[in-house]
């Protein structure tokens, strides 16, 4: 039961993350719900990763549990997924 309610949280904290990161990015990057919800669980991922690489200055794959730490490295991490699947996808997003 704990990993559904981990996995809900994820989903969630990755649906915040990513639209906030989509808000945060100018132009349209296109995807529906579950590619910005997809945007932010791998943000969450790589703002993690990032954080913890430079607090413990060796590579450290990490998740951390939803916080308010977690949430603004997850929104930093989408906005860095953002512009790859931008990147990735040809869209131009600058514009």
């Amino acid at each position: 039961m704990q990993l559904i309610g981990t996995i809900l949280a994820w989903i969630i904290v990755g649906g915040l993350a990513g639209a906030i990161a989509k808000a945060i990015i100018p132009g349209r990057q296109g995807g529906g719900f579950w590619i910005t919800v997809l945007l932010g669980i791998v943000g969450a991922f790589i703002g993690d990763t990032i954080w913890s690489s430079i607090k413990l200055r060796t590579l450290a794959i990490n998740l951390s549990g939803p916080s308010l730490e977690g949430i603004i490295l997850a929104i930093i991490g989408a906005i860095i997924a953002t512009f790859l699947w931008s990147w990735i996808t040809g869209r131009k997003s600058f514009d």
